[in-house]
C-alpha cells in the first residue's frame, strides 16, 4: 500500500501541469480505468508502480521494520577505490524480487500471448530498472579529527523523485509497439520501421491515448475545465 501510495503522489507531481494528471487514480486503483489501457499513460502507472513497491519494501528492509529481509550484506572487502564496503547497503535484489512476484502475478496469470499482458510486464520490469540503475554511494570518513584514512561506503536507492524524473523521460520517448508472432513466441515490435529499437529500460505502449480534452465518465476521463484544450 505504502509503494502504492508513493507511486500516485509521484505520478500526480510529474503530470501536474498536463492534461491528463493522473486523475484516474482515484482513491488507489492503480491499475483502473479503460480510457489509459494499452496507452503510454498506462505504460507510465504500470512502471512507477513496479518501482514503488520495490522501493517502499526495500526502504522497510533497510529500517528493519520486515522479519523476512534486513541490508544487502553481500557486497564485502575492499572496492578498487580503497574504501571499505560495510555498513547497511538497501537490500533491493529483495525489493525487486518481491515487486516481481507482487506486481507482476496479475499478469502472468493473463498469459503471455495476451499483447496487453506482454506490455505491462515490460513496463514493469522498465520501472523497476530505473530504480536499479539509479543506485548511489554513500561514504563515511573514519581517522584521526575527521581524516579520511579509512572510508567505510554502502549503496543506497535513489530518491524516488529521481525514479519519477527518469520514468516520464522514458514516457516522452515512448515506443508504439504491436503484437508479431517469432516462432511460436508472441513479442512486442515497434509499429514503425522509423521508431529506434527499444531497450529493457523503454517505456512502450499499444494504443494512441485519448485527448483527454473532454468529458468522458463512462471512460474516467475527467476533461480540462478553466483553459482552451485541444488535440495540439
Amino acid at each position: 500500500k505504502r509503494g502504492a501510495e508513493l507511486a500516485v503522489e509521484e505520478c500526480q507531481h510529474q503530470f501536474h501541469s498536463r492534461r491528463w494528471n493522473c486523475s484516474t487514480l482515484q482513491g488507489l486503483q492503480v491499475f483502473g480505468k479503460i480510457a489509459i489501457q494499452g496507452t503510454r499513460e498506462s505504460a507510465f502507472i504500470h512502471a512507477i508502480s513496479a518501482a514503488g513497491v520495490a522501493f517502499a519494501v526495500t526502504r522497510a528492509c533497510s529500517r528493519g521494520e520486515l522479519e523476512k529481509c534486513g541490508c544487502d550484506r553481500k557486497i564485502r572487502g575492499v572496492s578498487p577505490e580503497g574504501f571499505q564496503w560495510s555498513g547497511c547497503s538497501d537490500n533491493l535484489s529483495y525489493g525487486i524480487a518481491f515487486s516481481q512476484a507482487f506486481v507482476d502475478n496479475p499478469e502472468r496469470s493473463r498469459g503471455v500471448s495476451s499483447s496487453r499482458a506482454l506490455m505491462n510486464l515490460h513496463n514493469n520490469e522498465a520501472g523497476r530498472k530505473a530504480l536499479l540503475a539509479h543506485m548511489k554511494v554513500e561514504c563515511k570518513c573514519h581517522g584521526v579529527s575527521g581524516s579520511c584514512e579509512v572510508r567505510t561506503c554502502w549503496k543506497v536507492m535513489p530518491p524516488f523523485r529521481k525514479v519519477g524524473n527518469v520514468l516520464k523521460e522514458k514516457f516522452e520517448g515512448a515506443t508504439e509497439v504491436h503484437p508479431k508472432w517469432v516462432g511460436s513466441r508472441k513479442l512486442l515490435v515497434p509499429k514503425s520501421s522509423r521508431f529506434k529499437p527499444y531497450t529493457a529500460h523503454d517505456l512502450v505502449y499499444l494504443l494512441a491515448s485519448p485527448d483527454f480534452c473532454d468529458r468522458d465518465p463512462r471512460r474516467g476521463v475527467f476533461g480540462t475545465s478553466g483553459r482552451q484544450c485541444n488535440r495540439t
